[in-house]
């Protein structure tokens, strides 16, 4: 089977893109924590952080920043937590930072969290598009 996130990178999977470029792409995640939750990904296939080459670093990570800046600006959030799992409770074996907008006292304890789902593609399609207009 394809991993769906390079089927989302190569653009044979539909995803709520926020951002494209060479070094990463970032989506909305189909099940969020809260909306805004986005996934950010290198456009490589590698599984775990530690398999991502060193030279890779730099861009990726400026990525995840840039992303953990417009999902707060883009959301209205207080914060943001950025995360990532490498092998356990790694959903999909594709390295991926989740970057979930947080406010105080919004409900989330420890790490079991319950997911939800857009309530339609225009709401998930809006929310993109307001994390996307915050990139630099």
């Amino acid at each position: 089977m394809e991993c769906p996130f390079c089927e989302i990178v190569a653009g044979r999977a539909e995803a709520h893109l926020v951002q494209r470029d060479a070094d990463a792409v970032a989506f909305l995640d189909r099940r969020p924590l809260f909306f805004g939750h986005t996934l950010v990904v290198p456009p490589v296939h590698v599984e775990t952080l530690t398999d991502l080459p060193a030279s890779a670093l730099p861009g990726y990570f400026a990525r995840v920043q840039a992303v953990a800046g417009a999902v707060q600006r883009g959301t209205g959030s207080a914060g943001s937590f950025v995360a990532a799992n490498n092998r356990v409770s790694q959903s999909v074996p594709h390295l991926h930072f989740h970057v979930v907008p947080r406010n105080p006292k919004d409900g989330l304890r420890g790490f079991f969290w319950p997911r939800s789902r857009y309530p339609d593609e225009a709401a998930a399609a809006e929310t993109a598009r307001r994390i996307r207009d915050e990139l630099p």
